[in-house]
C-alpha cells in the first residue's frame, strides 16, 4: 500500500523484543545487568499476561519496545529499567519499596516521575472549542508544564518514547476517531516538545505518524507522490553526500556532511505555508554541510553549483542577510543526480551550534510565535545536555545521571483547571493567585479552595500537577490583608487588588491604613516618634503614610525596620583630624601597613579589589576608615586631586595563610555552545575559587565577568594565560 512508504517503525518493531531484551541485558556491567533483570522479573510478576494499553496494545511489548527506543537513545540503564516499570503504580500497592530494593532509589524516583506525567497527560487537556490562538497557548502551557514538573529530564524522554509507540500502533486501531484525538494531541504537544528538545529521531517519527493517523487521505497523496521507497531515497542521499565529502576532502577542507530524505510531515507544512502543491517543491530531499570558516561556506557553494545545476530563485543568502533571530545559513537547491531536486544548505559549525542551541532559538523561530527569552536560554541549556551525552565515554554514566537532574524550570509552576486547563505561576503562588488568573472577578470573590479535592487554606502555596477549585461568594471584594500578609505573588494578582484598593473610597483607605499602623505600633517598644517615622519612611505628612498603609503600597516589615532605625544611638562624631587615631580602636586586620603601622581600620576598595602584589596607596574616608586602593585606580586619582592631604602611604604585611582577595577578570569570546562550561573547567583546573560570575553575549561575541578568590595577584598570569587557550576565546583581562 502506499501508506506504507514513510511510515516510520521502530527498530524493534521487526523482531522480537524479548530477544532484544536479553542482547541488551548480556551487553550491560553486571550491576546493570541485574538491575535490568529484576526489573524485567517484577514487571512480568505483577503484569498480567492479558494487560494492555488504552490504545489495545498487549502491555508487556509495548514497554519492551518503548525500552529499545530509550536504550538507543542512551539514557542509562536505569532509564530503561524505570521503562520497563512505568505501569508498576497501577499493579502494585506499595510498588516504590518494591522497586527501590529491586532496582534502586533511581528507578523508583524515576518511575515515581513518568507516574506523575502519566496521570497528568491524561487528564490535562487543550479545550477543543478554543480559537487556533488559544489552543496554542494552552498547548505551549502543557509543554512548559511537563518540563518543569520533572526532576530527571529522562522522564519526559521516556515520555516521548512512550507515546512514540502508541503512534506506531495506532496502525492497529480500527477506532476511527481515537486514532485522530490521539495523533492531534501529539503533533499539538508532543512533537514540538520533541522539535525543541531536539530529539529527531523521536520528532520525526511523531510527526509523520500523527499525520498519518489525522490526516490519512493528505498523507496517503504525498506518500504516493514521492514515488519511491524510503530506503531508496536514503541510498540517494547517501550517495550525494560521499560525493561531496570527495570533493571537499580533494581541496582540504575540514568538513561534516549529513543529510535525510525530508519527512512527510514536513513537506505537508511546507506546502500549506507557500500555498504551492507538491509539483511546486524542490527540497524534498535535504543536506547539510558544515565547515569551519565563512570563506569555506561560500568554497562549499561553488562546489556545490559546479556539479550540479542550480534552481534559479531557489538561493538564500542568510550569512549576508541574516534572519530576525540572527539564523545564518546558505541555502541553495540544486538539480541533482536522476534530475532529482536537493536542498542543501552550508553553514559553519559556530552558527550550527547557534542554530541548535542559541537563545535566539531557531526552534521557535520554525514553530512560530513570541518567544520567551529565559525559557529559551533553559531549553537552549537542555539540548546541549543531550548533545553532549551522545559524546560521553560509559565511564561517565554516573555524572551523565547526575547532569539528567535539572531544576532550570523551578522558577514557575503549572496548575490546572478541574476540567484540564492549564495556567503558569510564579513559584510560590497561592489559590488566590490561581483565582485571579482565572478571571478578576473570580479572584475578587474568592474565599476558600480545594486542592486535589482537599480544602486548602488561601496561604497554601501550590505546586507542580496540582488540580485547583476555587470557591466564591456571589458578591465580593479583595481583601487588603491578602498583600500585607504575603498570600499573593503574582503581578497580575497584585495588580488587582491595588487597582481595586485605589477605586474606594480614599478616607475609608485611610481609615484602614491608620488601623493597620496603630496595629504594628503596638508590637514596637518604646513607641516611636509619629512625626519622626513619618519623614523617615519618605512621606510628608501622616495622611499619606495611611495611604500608603490602605493601598498595601507599604509592608508591615518597612514599618518595624524604620521605627528600629530610630531607636538605633547616633553615630559617635568622626573628624578627619582624628580618623587614624580611632582607627586603631576598631581595627580588623586585613594584611595593610598604613604609613608602616599595622592595626587600623583599613577598607580594600571595591573599585578595583586590591589584591598583594598590587602596589597600593591609602585614603582617608569619614565612614570607613582608609579605603585601599591600587595606585593606579582611577577613582584614587579623582579623589587623591580632590585632598591630597587624605592620601597615606600603605603596603602589604605578612598574609595569614587562609587569607584570599577578591579580583575581577574580564572574557570576551566568540559565544558558542559550551563556552561557560570551558572556561569554568580552565579555572576549577588551576584551582580558582569562582564568588561570582556575569555573562552577557551580543551579536555572537561572548562578555563574562569572574570574581576570583586569589592569595596574591602573582597568581594571576598562569590563570590568565590558561583561560585565554579556551576555544573561542579574544581577550582575558583583569578588570
Amino acid at each position: 500500500m502506499v501508506a506504507t512508504h514513510d511510515t516510520p517503525t521502530t527498530a524493534v518493531e521487526s523482531g522480537d523484543a524479548s530477544a532484544w531484551l536479553n542482547r541488551y541485558i548480556a551487553s550491560l556491567p553486571e550491576a546493570h545487568s541485574r538491575m535490568v533483570q529484576s526489573a524485567w522479573r517484577l514487571a512480568c510478576a505483577h503484569y498480567p499476561a492479558t494487560a494492555v494499553t488504552l490504545a489495545g496494545e498487549p502491555l508487556r511489548h509495548n514497554l519492551l519496545t518503548t525500552a529499545q527506543v530509550v536504550a538507543d537513545m542512551d539514557l542509562l540503564p536505569d532509564a530503561v529499567a524505570a521503562t520497563l516499570l512505568v505501569d508498576m503504580p497501577n499493579h502494585l500497592p506499595g510498588w516504590k519499596t518494591e522497586v527501590a530494593e529491586s532496582c534502586g532509589s533511581a528507578v523508583a524516583q524515576l518511575v515515581a516521575g513518568l507516574d506523575q506525567v502519566q496521570k497528568l497527560t491524561k487528564f490535562a487537556k487543550v479545550d477543543p472549542l478554543a480559537t487556533p490562538e488559544e489552543r496554542h497557548q494552552q498547548a505551549e502551557a502543557m509543554r512548559q508544564m511537563l518540563l518543569a514538573m520533572v526532576s530527571d529530564i529522562r522522564v519526559v524522554l521516556i515520555k516521548l518514547a512512550l507515546r512514540t509507540r502508541t503512534m506506531v500502533y495506532l496502525g492497529h486501531v480500527a477506532d476511527e476517531e481515537l486514532k485522530r484525538s490521539i495523533a492531534k494531541e501529539t503533533l499539538e504537544i508532543f512533537a514540538p516538545l520533541a522539535n525543541r528538545l531536539g530529539v529527531w529521531q523521536l520528532k520525526w517519527q511523531l510527526e509523520d505518524l500523527g499525520f498519518r493517523h489525522q490526516n490519512p487521505e493528505a498523507y496517503k497523496r504525498i506518500a504516493g507522490l514521492l514515488d519511491e521507497k524510503r530506503g531508496e531515497r536514503l541510498e540517494y542521499i547517501q550517495q550525494f553526500v560521499n560525493t561531496i565529502k570527495t570533493e571537499l576532502g580533494a581541496l582540504g577542507v575540514h568538513c561534516e556532511v549529513a543529510g535525510r530524505p525530508k519527512h512527510i510531515y514536513s513537506i505537508y507544512k511546507k506546502m500549506v505555508k507557500k500555498k504551492i502543491d507538491f509539483d511546486g517543491l524542490y527540497d524534498i530531499r535535504a543536506v547539510r554541510v558544515l565547515v569551519d570558516s565563512v570563506p569555506e561556506c561560500y568554497t562549499t557553494l561553488g562546489i556545490v553549483h559546479s556539479l550540479w545545476q542550480p534552481i534559479r530563485g531557489e538561493f538564500d543568502d542568510y550569512i549576508a542577510h541574516p534572519k530576525a533571530n540572527d539564523y545564518r545559513s546558505l541555502h541553495t537547491v540544486v538539480v541533482g543526480p536522476q534530475d532529482k531536486g536537493v536542498e542543501v544548505q552550508i553553514r559553519t559549525f559556530d552558527m550550527h551550534r547557534f542554530a541548535e542551541f542559541g537563545v535566539a532559538a531557531h526552534w521557535r523561530y520554525k514553530e512560530g510565535g513570541k518567544g520567551d527569552s529565559a525559557y529559551e536560554q533553559k531549553i537552549a541549556w537542555l539540548r546541549q545536555l543531550l548533545d553532549w551525552r551522545e559524546n560521553m565515554a560509559e565511564t561517565n554514566s554516573a555524572d551523565l545521571a547526575s547532569a539528567f537532574q535539572t531544576e532550570l524550570f523551578n522558577d514557575t509552576i503549572y496548575v490546572l483547571t478541574p476540567h484540564g486547563k492549564v495556567f503558569a505561576l510564579p513559584s510560590g503562588a497561592t489559590p488566590i493567585d490561581f483565582a485571579y488568573a482565572l478571571h478578576s472577578d473570580l479572584g475578587d470573590r474568592c474565599r476558600g479552595a480545594k486542592v486535589d479535592g482537599q480544602i486548602v487554606p488561601l496561604s497554601t502555596a501550590l505546586e507542580n500537577g496540582q488540580r485547583v477549585e476555587i470557591i466564591t461568594v456571589k458578591e465580593g471584594v479583595p481583601s487588603v490583608n491578602w498583600l500585607h500578609d504575603g498570600w499573593v505573588k503574582s503581578s497580575k494578582a497584585i495588580g488587582k487588588i491595588r487597582a481595586f484598593i485605589r477605586q474606594q473610597n480614599a478616607e475609608s483607605v485611610r481609615e484602614s491604613g491608620r488601623a493597620l499602623l496603630e496595629k504594628q505600633l503596638a508590637k514596637i517598644q518604646p513607641r516611636p516618634n509619629l512625626q519622626k517615622l513619618v519623614e523617615s519612611l519618605g512621606f510628608q505628612k501622616i495622611d499619606e503614610l495611611y495611604s500608603a498603609l490602605g493601598q498595601g503600597e507599604l509592608s508591615a516589615r518597612a514599618i518595624q525596620k524604620a521605627a528600629g532605625a530610630l531607636h538605633e544611638p547616633p553615630p559617635p562624631p568622626l573628624s578627619e583630624a582624628n580618623i587614624v587615631r580611632q582607627s586603631k580602636i576598631k581595627a580588623r586586620k586585613n594584611g595593610v601597613l598604613i604609613d608602616g603601622e599595622d592595626g587600623l581600620m583599613t577598607t580594600l576598595a571595591k573599585c578595583c579589589k586590591p589584591a598583594p602584589g598590587d602596589a597600593i596607596v591609602g585614603f582617608v574616608t569619614r565612614e570607613r576608615g582608609i579605603s585601599v586602593h591600587r595606585h593606579n585606580c582611577a577613582s584614587f586619582l579623582h579623589l587623591a586631586q580632590q585632598s591630597p592631604d587624605k592620601v597615606l602611604p600603605a603596603s602589604w604585611a605578612q598574609q595569614q595563610d587562609n587569607q584570599v582577595f577578591a579580583i575581577d577578570i574580564e572574557i570576551r569570546a566568540q559565544d558558542r555552545g559550551g563556552l561557560l562550561r570551558d572556561v569554568s573547567d580552565a579555572l576549577a583546573r588551576n584551582k580558582m575559587n569562582v564568588t561570582a560570575v556575569q555573562t552577557q553575549s551580543r551579536d555572537l561575541e561572548a562578555s563574562m565577568r569572574f570574581t576570583l578568590e586569589v592569595k596574591q595577584v602573582n597568581d594571576l598570569p598562569r590563570v590568565l594565560a590558561s583561560l585565554s587557550e579556551v576555544k573561542g576565546v579574544l581577550s582575558v583581562t583583569r578588570l
